[in-house]
């Protein structure tokens, strides 16, 4: 998912991606980090495409996985019934089982 914010309005196509990177490896440690405290073994990879759920299966398929987990938008009510539009990609074109998670509110 690709974040806009008025820092990235004047940023050129790869200025706007090395930015987009860093967000993504900076998440990717943090994540790394707390699976760690956790005794969790966690390898992280950021893939890109022009299409998110293309990028999701090819990983999981070269990294033999047995599991996509996947978050939710988290909103509650009626808009909680919908998922990502990536995410409900994901769901119809994958092989695996996928694990949708609702972020904590």
């Amino acid at each position: 998912m690709t974040i806009y914010s008025a820092e990235t309005v004047g940023y050129t196509e790869d200025e706007f991606q090395a930015a987009d990177r860093a967000r993504a490896d900076e998440y990717l440690a943090t994540v790394k980090d707390i699976a760690s405290l956790a005794g969790v073994e966690c390898d992280t990879v950021a893939a890109s495409g022009a299409h998110p759920y293309e990028a999701i299966l090819d990983t999981a398929k070269q990294r033999n996985c047995d599991l996509i987990v996947m978050a939710s938008h988290g909103h509650g009510g009626i808009r909680g019934l919908l998922i990502g539009n990536e995410t409900q990609k994901v769901l119809t074109h994958s092989h695996l089982p996928v694990l949708v998670v609702r972020p904590p509110a």
